[in-house]
């Protein structure tokens, strides 16, 4: 799932941003000193001498809407050279002026971006989405139509749209590195709580879900799962999610059962999205019909099925190999249920194999093969003893 998901979001990547004018418009005459003293500034490269021009037309005319539309080229101009200070410094300087100004919110996500500091990054990505909400929700101006109002402000957006989306992805994937569970998550709720439609936003549940799992807040983590669950009950990841967390910890196993069933139903029909591999989609789908076998099998296990439980761990087994977390679980669930059914020779033999995985089965493995007689010798001639 997490490879998928790094696929489906670069699949929609881009290097640029267009910078659409959502924001006070400042208009310069053609031929006035002003437009005349603008027109070296545009032409110069990103360099000292840029800035020297910048410097000496904001002496001049820096004043009302100059005075942004020149914060405006500073924040440009620090961007290009990477004097990351200096583009803060303009950047604040021009939202205090203009705290509407979509073009300068987003170069601050820029800013922050190529530093890498992701705190600040979503602290200007917040900026950005308070921007587009204030925006769609502002009132027609002094003689214009609602309903031209309403049309211009589409259009505006639409033209915005690969600065939103550029500000969006910067925060997926921002957030997605964040290697603290519980920050990732807190992060992904951020991105959810500022562009609730995005085209990521249904990934981006999933994976709050998943880092809350990981994170160990189960509370937090049944919430998400759940929620997903209202609006799209045919969602995969979170049936399985569910299944897999109810069974393992003995609760709501009818439930666990049901989840798990119906995942394995639509997977049976799921199609392999076009942006994905041949091979990520198999491997995928493997670990996932996985997941619903072993909890099917946990679920009959616990209810001292171990026939059946036995069955499902074996067509669990090969599914997750590529998972050895997933799969050393699985060896041992198969393992314990074989030694219940008194088949001790076949649970020495899977026990010893999970033993050789290094895991958090690996010393309940060691354990149970204890209680049996011991893993299998090189020539399989151990006796035969009780279950555990």
């Amino acid at each position: 799932m997490t490879k998928l998901l790094l696929i489906l979001l670069l699949s929609i990547a881009f290097a640029g941003a267009s910078f659409a004018q959502i924001g006070r418009t400042v208009s310069v005459a053609a031929g006035s000193p002003e437009d005349k003293a603008l027109s070296p500034i545009y032409a110069a490269p990103d360099g000292p001498d840029k800035v020297a021009l910048l410097d000496k037309f904001m002496a001049e005319y820096g004043k009302g809407d100059y005075e942004l539309l020149g914060d405006e080229l500073y924040v440009q101009t620090y961007l290009a050279q990477k004097n990351y200070d200096k583009a803060y410094e303009y950047g604040e300087k021009a939202l205090a002026l203009d705290p509407g100004n979509l073009s300068v919110a987003v170069n601050l996500v820029h800013v922050a971006a190529e530093q890498g500091h992701t705190e600040e990054l979503f602290a200007y990505g917040d900026k950005v989405a308070t921007i587009l909400k204030n925006y769609q929700a502002s009132p027609a101006p002094p003689g214009t139509s609602a309903q031209d109002w309403a049309a211009h402000k589409e259009q505006s957006v639409q033209q915005a749209q690969p600065d939103i989306t550029y500000v969006e992805y910067t925060l997926v994937t921002a957030a997605y590195k964040v290697t603290d569970p519980a920050a990732r998550a807190s992060y992904f709720e951020q991105f959810i709580a500022d562009f609730p439609d995005s085209s990521y936003a249904p990934a981006i549940r999933e994976q709050t879900a998943i880092a809350y799992e990981q994170a160990q807040n189960k509370p937090k983590m049944l919430e998400s799962a759940q929620s997903i669950l209202k609006s799209d009950p045919d969602n995969v990841a979170m049936l399985l999610l569910l299944a897999d967390y109810w069974s393992d910890n003995g609760q709501e196993l009818s439930q666990a059962g049901k989840n798990a069933q119906e995942a394995l139903n639509l997977l049976a029909k799921a199609q392999k999205p076009a942006n994905v591999t041949d091979r990520d989609w198999q491997q995928q789908v493997d670990v996932q019909k996985g997941i619903a076998y072993t909890s099917l099998g946990q679920v009959n296990a616990i209810n001292g099925k171990y026939a059946q439980a036995i069955a499902q761990f074996k067509l669990a087994s090969p599914l997750l190999k590529s998972n050895s977390f997933s799969y050393s679980r699985n060896l041992y669930r198969l393992g314990f249920s074989l030694a219940k059914l008194n088949r001790t020779l076949e649970a020495r033999t899977v026990l010893t194999e999970c033993v050789s995985i290094d895991s958090p089965y690996k010393p309940l493995a060691e354990q149970t093969l204890a209680k049996i007689g011991g893993p299998v010798s090189k020539a399989g001639a151990h006796k035969s003893h009780s279950s555990s």
